[in-house]
């Protein structure tokens, strides 16, 4: 017999093997705690974005043309279209502090570069107030998506994205 067979066969030696199992998954389990804490696998059931699955790192700074997540403002037209609860909103940052946003005839422009088309009125019928416009404030983003139907920097209801909003910088993974 080999020395690690005496070691496993005997009652000290698997009291040992034991604890160290034991060791090893507390270690495993406070790793992946740790992890968790900072990220996170998200999944999009909007037509808003390409990506069904995202990947959250919440330590992130956004990044122009990075999708950041957050949390949409409360809102009477967003609990009509969503819920009382609406669950976090992914889109893309066009516009980022100190950027100058402007619009013209519904065309929303970041640094004279055209990054959305606001509608006049929602999939419900309801007019829609157009978002923000001037400089991006510092810890705050505009965020836009390429759809057509995306609801987002462009309309007053969601406006600035800022900080205290921002979920972090998702990653699309499928």
């Amino acid at each position: 017999m080999r020395a690690a067979d005496l070691v496993l066969h005997s009652p000290t030696g698997r009291r040992l093997a034991l604890w160290a199992g034991l060791g090893a998954a507390a270690l495993a389990l406070t790793s992946l705690a740790a992890f968790s804490k900072d990220h996170a696998l998200m999944i999009n059931a909007s037509p808003s974005l390409p990506y069904w699955a995202i990947w959250l790192d919440r330590g992130a700074l956004p990044q122009r043309g990075e999708i950041i997540l957050f949390d949409p403002p409360a809102s009477p037209l967003l609990e009509r279209h969503f819920g009382k609860k609406p669950k976090p909103f992914g889109k893309k940052v066009s516009g980022m502090p100190g950027d100058i946003v402007t619009e013209k005839e519904r065309s929303f422009f970041v640094n004279g570069r055209k990054v959305a088309v606001a509608k006049p009125t929602s999939r419900f019928g309801e007019p829609l107030a157009l978002g923000p416009t001037g400089v991006v404030p510092q810890g705050c983003y505009f965020v836009t998506t390429a759809h057509k139907d995306g609801f987002d920097s462009r309309y007053a209801a969601i406006g600035w994205i800022c900080a205290r909003r921002i979920l972090g910088v998702g990653r699309p993974i499928l």
